[in-house]
């Protein structure tokens, strides 16, 4: 049996999901009662609710289970309380095996959410556990995060320049590289960085989006000023907020770049090309 930590998120969801496929039993823990249902249709054969300041969810999330999948709510300010929870849990249920998701280059003290998941690993390499660490880079997933406009308007609009190159990858492909080294032998201690093909200015994704969907979409710099301005209107809290902000500064000035060579050995074969993933996606939401 393997948990699934966060199982009630897209990721969680993602390697659950790919972890079945495998015929490989799942314990998914989920926030709430109503995601249950979710993780159930995926193909989780237990769900336990719970939150990661809960020490009593999390001890019977752990017991009996063989290894464990941790991934921390996005941009959490509790990364590193929430990932000592799980260590501590994990090592009071004797459990030895534990993946952890980490971000693409988490050594870079300018993005606090990169940063804490550094202070995680170093955590864990401190443990008694075997532990992987995966560090994928943002997904080609959350380009959809601003569909109505891209759909409406033909506008891809970020707050960084355009030309800032960042190495994307597909959510499917980080789910399975996942649930192979949570199912193969041999990936304890390792880190494995894992990007998509080569990085890309967000001109490049705006043609991407334009050849997937068979009409003109071009990519815009919003002022940063007014991506706040509409995330705080939109209810964001202020901790995300000032998080993304120092994210997007960071990309402005140095983009994110990674290396596909690990994706595609773990994987074997080449990583998911955005234009792939772009056209899964729209058949998928038949768009």
């Amino acid at each position: 049996m393997i948990l699934v930590t966060g199982a009630g998120g897209k990721t969680g969801r993602a390697v659950a999901a790919a972890l079945t496929t495998k015929g490989a039993p799942v314990r998914a823990l989920v926030h709430r009662e109503e995601q249950t249902g979710a993780a159930t249709a995926l193909g989780a054969r237990e769900v336990c609710i719970g939150s990661f300041d809960d020490a009593a969810a999390l001890a019977r999330a752990a017991a009996g289970v063989s290894a464990i999948y941790h991934i921390c709510p996005n941009v959490s300010p509790y990364e590193v309380a929430y990932a000592g929870a799980v260590i501590e849990a994990a090592s009071a249920a004797g459990v030895r095996r534990l993946v952890y998701h980490s971000v693409l280059h988490p050594q870079v003290e300018a993005m606090p959410h990169h940063w804490n998941k550094m202070r995680v690993e170093e955590m864990l390499f401190a443990s008694a556990l075997d532990v992987t660490v995966l560090q994928p880079a943002a997904y080609m997933q959350n380009i959809l995060a601003g569909w109505r406009e891209i759909a409406e308007a033909g506008i891809y609009r970020v707050p960084y320049p355009v030309e800032s190159r960042l190495s994307l990858v597909d959510l499917d492909d980080v789910a399975e590289a996942a649930a192979l080294v949570l199912t193969r032998q041999g990936h304890g201690g390792a880190t494995y960085e894992l990007a998509g093909a080569a990085p890309l200015s967000q001109i490049e994704v705006a043609q991407a989006l334009s050849e997937a969907l068979d009409r003109p979409v071009r990519a815009v710099a919003e002022p940063i000023e007014d991506w706040e301005a509409r995330a705080r209107a939109a209810g964001m809290g202020e901790h995300q907020r000032e998080t993304l902000l120092k994210m997007f500064r960071y990309y402005a000035r140095h983009g994110l770049v990674g290396n596909p060579r690990v994706l595609t050995w773990l994987l074997g074969r080449a990583p998911t090309t955005l234009a792939e993933s772009l056209t899964r996606m729209f058949t998928r939401t038949r768009v």
